[in-house]
């Protein structure tokens, strides 16, 4: 029987600009824009939705203002868990990608993996973290320590890789022999840095690793920071790097496509890339 999903993944801008905004106004904000996207992805017949990093407020890593540490909260939380119990109405899987305090006080760009039943399946932490002009991320978040987890859905099996993750292909095969069908990619990035980057690397990951990329992107401008536009052109790419579905540069939008997964086992008879592997000899990437 042919193995197809259906897979979703939701853009948009950041709703509040005033800087001095409330965090629970700037956050029930974001909630607000994406409920009704998420609905409609439900009533699409959307089996598993990605939603973009750090969902539910703007990208807040051009500033050092500590205030952002306050917009952080525990993974499962509450946030993540009324995402999912939207989704469960439509018996919809979901990536939640939002901001985590542990309780030791240590902050990590994370993404929660609930089931079509809203059970939660767990995180993914953001293992490459940059820090430079109008990206301060290490000032807020600590690299990933949990690897690169794989979590069986009822739909696939998904992983995920946030953002700057998308530059470093050594976690994309790790996603692919860990067995990854689909590996969502949520991010915030601008144009003018990485734009002509977006649509190479990540059909390079599908098709070197032979799975589905599901890669979500905001859109607009964000102030007080105004570090560039965000360009959106959130998409879906098959494991032969054909491009599903794609989205606007500058809408909020539900972007939609149908992923064969039987395609995969196809691809790899076809690319033996994973047989033909020689980590024996790849010492000096794991050099310190």
């Amino acid at each position: 029987m042919p193995r197809k999903v259906t897979v979703g993944l939701i853009q948009t801008h950041n709703s509040v600009s005033d800087p001095k905004a409330p965090l629970a106004k700037v956050q029930k904000a974001a909630m607000d824009l994406h409920l009704p996207l998420i609905h409609e992805a439900g009533k699409k017949g959307v089996q598993i939705l990605g939603l973009q990093e750090i969902f539910n407020g703007p990208y807040f890593c051009p500033s050092q203002d500590p205030r952002w540490y306050d917009a952080a909260e525990s993974v499962p939380g509450p946030t993540t868990e009324a995402i999912a119990k939207v989704a469960k109405k439509y018996r919809m899987a979901v990536i939640v990608p939002v901001y985590e305090r542990e309780d030791a006080g240590v902050y990590y760009n994370t993404a929660a993996v609930y089931d079509a039943d809203g059970k939660y399946l767990g995180k993914y932490r953001k293992n490459h973290i940059p820090h430079t002009s109008g990206f301060w991320e290490k000032y807020f978040f600590k690299p990933g320590n949990l690897g690169y987890p794989v979590f069986q859905t009822r739909f696939a099996k998904v992983g995920v890789y946030i953002c700057y993750d998308r530059h470093f292909p050594e976690g994309a095969r790790a996603l692919g022999l860990n067995g990854a069908e689909i590996v969502f990619n949520p991010s915030a990035t601008v144009a003018g840095l990485s734009q002509y980057l977006w649509k190479l690397e990540q059909p390079a990951h599908a098709v070197a690793n032979g799975y589905f990329v599901a890669a979500s992107n905001r859109v607009g401008t964000e102030p007080p920071w105004n570090i560039g536009r965000f360009y959106g052109s959130s998409y879906i790419v098959d494991p032969r790097g054909n491009f599903l579905a794609t989205a606007s540069e500058d809408r909020d939008e539900l972007v939609v496509a149908t992923c064969d997964l039987d395609m995969i086992e196809e691809v790899r008879r076809t690319w033996q890339f994973f047989r033909d592997r020689r980590p024996e000899t790849y010492d000096r990437l794991v050099a310190l």
